[in-house]
């Protein structure tokens, strides 16, 4: 048994200076840099070569959460501006009923200028006159609870349009706050992935924002199986580490929903599995620990932070993805849904993902412990080769695609 690793994180720190940071996407999505380390060796292509470079017969596994519009500006009678983003749904807790709702609906959020909102309802900030769609609804926030910055927020409107057509009216895309800059059209169609399904993310799934609809098809003309999965990715999840060691930064939970067809699919795999994205890395890896939760108590568990290094494991990865068919056949379903707050991070052992496709992430962040697992704690190499070389970094910048 390895224990919560003691990992210093400043250690993997590397000086990501302005002037790296991807602004804006490219003019055409795969028209990125893709770097690629295999065999302990890296060298650079064209993201729409990545094709070429795959194995025959694996099986890719995308991401297909949708980022919804979910930074939300209001006004205080006093004229205070208060931005409120919301991170997930209360009550309804299901994002689907929490999006169908008509009237009210009620979320956990991060509220800006939180000092400044004493709990008085607010109204949607209209900075211009023309506004008639937004103002029609006359959008109200509530302040239930607040701890520090986040707070649980009850919305409601008029008008009996569902919530989801109410961010699309009065929200807008929450792009990462390292880009500096206030949200732009772009952004609707950029900060998205082409294959993006269903609702629920306050951040992009960023590896996906590479890929065309040329790009899927090569793919499948190469023999490639394309799945999906689906994670809502939290606020949290591209924020730096801000203890000393890693062992003091809580992961959050993040729901997920995978269909019973992959999970077969995994189990009978025969080639490669490819994972697009560390969000992709983190569902597939979690099933393993979901699937132990069946085998030793009846019932699928949220997947915790540390349960990867705490305790041995004896199951095989196939036995359990097999308790989890097992589970979903009995109950009828024809898909999983539960929670992961797994870290990954260096000693992790991977059971499913065999290749990774992904961008260049923030310092100190747990994203970096993740690539660092995956390539065996070679990830300087990786890094120093894309500084070098001029590789546009974070949500708007180049890709790579790495071999364990």
């Amino acid at each position: 048994m390895q224990g919560i690793p003691d990992i210093r994180i400043e250690d993997y720190a590397y000086p990501l200076t302005d002037e790296w940071i991807a602004k804006y996407p490219l003019a055409e999505r795969d028209a990125s840099k893709l770097l690629r380390y295999k065999d302990g060796k890296v060298d650079q292509w064209i993201f729409r070569e990545l094709p070429t470079l795959l194995p025959d017969g694996s099986l890719m596994v995308f991401n297909e959460t949708k980022v919804v519009p979910a930074r939300l500006h209001f006004t205080r009678e006093t004229g205070a501006h208060i931005e409120i983003f919301c991170l997930e749904p209360v009550d309804p807790v299901e994002y689907n009923l929490s999006f169908a709702a008509e009237a009210s609906c009620t979320w956990k959020c991060v509220i800006g200028n939180a000092k400044r909102w004493k709990g008085d309802i607010l109204s949607l900030y209209l900075p211009e006159e023309g506004h008639g769609e937004a103002a029609a609804l006359d959008l109200k926030a509530e302040l239930i609870s607040r701890e520090d910055r986040t707070g649980t927020v009850r919305f409601s409107w008029q008008g009996g349009l569902p919530f989801s057509r109410v961010l699309e009216i009065c929200g807008t895309i929450p792009i990462p706050p390292y880009l500096n800059r206030e949200s732009e059209a772009i952004d609707s169609e950029r900060y998205q992935t082409t294959y993006a399904r269903i609702r629920g993310s306050v951040a992009a799934p960023t590896a996906g924002l590479h890929f065309t609809p040329h790009v899927m098809e090569e793919l499948k003309a190469k023999g490639i199986d394309l799945e999906k999965v689906c994670l809502h990715v939290g606020a949290g999840t591209f924020l730096p580490v801000k203890g000393s060691k890693v062992s003091e930064h809580p992961m959050h939970r993040e729901p997920f929903e995978v269909t019973i067809s992959l999970l077969e699919r995994l189990i009978s795999r025969k080639g490669k599995t490819i994972a697009v994205g560390t969000t992709s890395v983190r569902t597939l890896e979690s099933l393993y620990y979901a699937g132990v939760s069946i085998l030793e108590t009846g019932e699928p568990q949220d997947v915790e932070q540390w349960a990867p290094y705490t305790r041995d494991y004896t199951f095989s990865t196939e036995e359990a993805l097999g308790a989890i068919v097992g589970y979903l056949r009995r109950k009828g379903l024809d898909h999983l849904t539960l929670g992961t707050r797994i870290i990954i991070v260096p000693g992790f052992r991977f059971r499913l993902v065999d290749i990774l496709v992904t961008n260049f992430h923030q310092p100190e962040s747990t994203l970096i412990l993740l690539v660092s697992a995956f390539v065996g704690g070679d990830w300087r190499t990786i890094y120093d080769y894309a500084l070098s070389h001029d590789f546009r970094f974070l949500s708007y910048g180049d890709s790579s695609v790495l071999w364990r």
